[in-house]
């Protein structure tokens, strides 16, 4: 059974950065890739970046983009959310995620899921 654990949220002032990590382990596939998912309070949980493997692609949905990078090591098992100019509405428990054969960017495709960590930006 794959366990994704993430960790690095908390409480940052806006115009912070924070910097997540999630590590996999019990895997009995080669991973495609993996991704980062939000859900804030009485929202859908929404992709926010991911990054295939093979060629270290990545991708990102717009509110982020050139403020959030996905990095990682396939061989460490470990991806990144590196967040910079965080905003209050980047509030949200983050969510690292992985499927055996695709990077999906929909929550209800997902195979694995992290337990989530959180992440509070104030004004």
């Amino acid at each position: 059974q794959v366990q994704l654990n993430e960790s690095g949220g908390g409480l940052v002032q806006s115009g912070g950065s924070l910097r997540l990590s999630c590590t996999a382990s019990g895997r009995t596939f080669n991973s495609y890739g993996m991704g980062w998912f939000r859900q804030a309070p009485g929202q859908n949980r929404q992709f926010v970046g991911g990054i295939i493997w093979s060629d270290r692609r990545t991708y990102y949905t717009d509110s982020v983009k050139d403020r959030f990078t996905v990095t990682g090591d396939n061989t460490k098992n470990t991806v990144y959310l590196n967040m910079n100019s965080l905003k209050p509405e980047d509030t949200a428990v983050y969510y690292c995620a992985e499927s055996k054969n695709y990077l999906h960017r929909r929550a209800f495709e997902v195979e694995y899921w992290g337990q989530g960590t959180e992440v509070t930006v104030s004004a």
